[in-house]
């Protein structure tokens, strides 16, 4: 498995940015998809983004799809860049890490981290 620690949230204000990022210990040197999840109060965890273990594709959940970005810097550093923030993006996130390269429904991630606060007011 791989060992994952998520920083970088905190309050914003509607319309503001912040960013999170996902550093990846452990079993790293294999190639997998990693994704973001959030998971509001009283609701379940949903998909917010993932990307591929090979060719670095992409895909985000309509909710977020061209506010927020997927990437890493190649140095085993997840990130997720999110841009006019709403309310409704108030969620604990979790970065996660697959079984294999590609995946992007919950059930195909094994590694978790312990996830970070984001509260965006109105």
């Amino acid at each position: 498995q791989v060992q994952l620690v998520e920083s970088g949230g905190g309050l914003v204000q509607a319309g503001g940015s912040l960013r999170l990022s996902c550093a990846a210990s452990g079993r790293t040197f294999t190639p997998r998809a990693m994704g973001w999840f959030r998971q509001a109060p009283g609701k379940e965890r949903e998909f917010v983004a993932a990307i591929t273990g090979i060719g670095g594709r992409t895909n985000y959940a309509d909710s977020v799809k061209g506010r927020f970005t997927i990437g890493d810097n190649g140095k085993n550093t997840l990130f997720l860049q999110m841009n006019s923030l709403k309310p409704e993006d108030t969620a604990v996130y979790y970065c996660a890490a697959a079984r294999a390269p590609f995946g992007a429904k919950e059930a195909d991630f094994d590694s978790w981290g312990q996830g970070t606060q984001v509260t965006v007011s109105s």
